[in-house]
């Protein structure tokens, strides 16, 4: 079954790059006592993760941090090198959280994983937005058709915010 707007984000470690190479994060150190917006997507480098989600969620970060937002993370079921790549090409710098769920433990917790072995691309994320206060779901934005953007969308997290 899926999260939904007030449940609690469960405990669970994702990973993350840093110059020393792959660091775990646990959901208690991510959303423990604070505003977040997590925003998830089917795979670093795709069409519409690259060209549309990630881009509007770093277009808007300063938009989105002024609405008492501590941290803007994006995930996405692909190791920590990938996310460190994909971070790196898309120019997120510190704007933006790039979060590795590698086997898709978390995502698979929150009920949110999405099949896309007949595209060669096994387990993966659905596309979605969150806002999380506290560990506390507040917004939740699922698109039905991963190949868009508009439920998940920056704008529409910026209207929940």
């Amino acid at each position: 079954m899926a999260i939904k707007v007030g449940d609690k984000i469960p405990d669970a470690t994702v990973s993350r790059m840093t110059s020393e190479g792959p660091k775990a994060i646990t959901t208690g150190e991510l959303f423990d006592g604070k505003k977040v917006v997590l925003f998830a997507l089917p795979g670093a480098f795709t069409p519409t993760c690259s060209n549309q989600h990630l881009p509007g969620f770093l277009k808007h970060a300063d938009e989105i941090l002024k609405k008492g937002v501590s941290k803007i993370a994006c995930l996405s079921v692909n190791d920590a090198f990938v996310m460190g790549a994909w971070g790196k090409d898309q120019g997120v710098g510190d704007k933006i959280l790039m979060l590795a769920d590698g086997s898709g433990a978390f995502t698979k917790a929150l009920g949110l994983s999405l099949d896309l072995s007949a595209h060669g691309m096994g387990e993966r994320s659905t596309r979605y937005a969150m806002i999380v206060d506290n560990r506390v779901v507040k917004f939740l934005g699922i698109e039905s058709n991963p190949g868009v953007a508009t439920e998940s969308s920056a704008e529409k997290v910026l209207g929940a915010l």
